[in-house]
């Protein structure tokens, strides 16, 4: 049973659950304020469930303190994204209670960022960060967040839509400085992330049955990749392993040859200029390799272990068409129509001719 009490002129309440008291302050000085508080606190408690009050301790600070522990725990690769949306969710959020994080002060948050000129896709970043801290926080035991607000997400229209016909990918590769050739070319028919590239080793290389093998932990999405290397592929494995030095372990080596290539934004865009393709960007490479797999008649699934898309949404995304798909499938349509057209005529001709007879 709760009871009811004072301290000066405000009353208190005071229940139990699972035997542990709960003290709360009515903040009014009217028993009958009190009595109400104490009421939906006892009925909580009768279905089994936690009183408001514990609910109202949770800070926005010890949620997005477990949301990065959640991170760091889990070794997950884009920690240092996550610490970067908690930033800017915290110059808006620090000090708020979770019961205060509504869909009104969420959508405040979004006009604010909105006027500092983020674009929506950052700002969804972090709205998703908030989403994820909230759900960590609502399925703790005991719970921390009692219900998640609806977080509306904006329209995404700043997606990169760019990818290299054939003849620019050659011709940027012969702009490109001799130590960055093959690494565009590994690019341009793998689809393989920056980073997958850069970071191959020689213990990832099965020379002998021309295999590169990626296990779990060494992809961005966490799960093992094996890639059958074509001809020119092959060349350029030999050519690097007779001419490596030092011993280093890296396949792919800057242009001083003693570590492996990092930065180029220089001679990329220099490059860009040479072969007057207009600025473009190395991830260009990865939507670009999934069209040419799809156009090859690759199947999707065996395109996307290649590259290493791991959602169809985001493969989807990459399998761009362009101006040269959109006037095939208008000559195929032509040329299909016309082929019924002539069946139709002949048909007919053939039914008039028999009817005559």
């Amino acid at each position: 049973m709760g009871s009811l009490y004072r301290r000066g002129n405000v009353w208190w309440v005071k229940y139990y659950r699972n035997g542990k008291p709960y003290r709360e302050s009515s903040k009014s000085t009217k028993k009958m304020v009190a009595k109400k508080i104490l009421d939906r606190r006892e009925g909580r408690i009768a279905q089994g469930r936690l009183p408001g009050v514990h609910f109202e301790k949770t800070t926005f600070d010890q949620l997005s303190e477990d949301f990065l522990r959640d991170y760091r725990i889990n070794r997950k690769k884009s920690i240092k994204r996550a610490e970067r949306s908690v930033e800017k969710l915290k110059e808006f959020f620090e000090n708020y209670r979770a019961v205060d994080i509504t869909t009104v002060s969420i959508n405040e948050f979004v006009e604010l960022r909105l006027n500092e000129g983020a674009a929506n896709a950052t700002i969804n970043r972090e709205l998703a960060a908030l989403k994820r801290l909230l759900n960590l926080g609502k399925n703790q035991t005991p719970p921390l967040v009692e219900h998640v607000p609806y977080i509306p997400m904006l329209k995404e229209n700043n997606t990169r839509k760019g990818f290299f016909e054939h003849g620019e990918y050659q011709a940027l590769r012969k702009a490109l400085p001799e130590h960055l050739k093959d690494f565009v070319t590994f690019a341009y028919k793998t689809g393989w992330r920056i980073s997958e590239i850069s970071n191959l080793t020689w213990n990832q290389v099965d020379r002998k049955q021309g295999i590169i093998r990626l296990e779990v932990g060494e992809t961005k999405n966490d799960e093992a990749r094996t890639v059958y290397l074509d001809s020119e592929l092959k060349e350029i494995i030999a050519s690097k392993w007779a001419n490596r030095q030092n011993l280093l372990p890296y396949v792919f080596l800057n242009k001083h040859g003693n570590n492996r290539i990092k930065r180029f934004d220089k001679a990329w865009k220099m490059a860009c200029k040479e072969a007057k393709i207009g600025l473009k960007h190395f991830h260009d490479f990865r939507r670009t390799a999934v069209r040419n797999m799809v156009r090859a008649g690759i199947p999707e699934r065996v395109a996307m272990m290649i590259s290493g898309h791991k959602t169809r949404s985001v493969f989807d995304r990459y399998n761009i068409v362009n101006d040269t798909d959109l006037r095939l499938a208008s000559e195929r349509q032509e040329s299909y129509l016309n082929s019924i057209t002539g069946t139709i005529s002949g048909t007919i001709h053939d039914f008039s001719d028999k009817k005559r007879a």
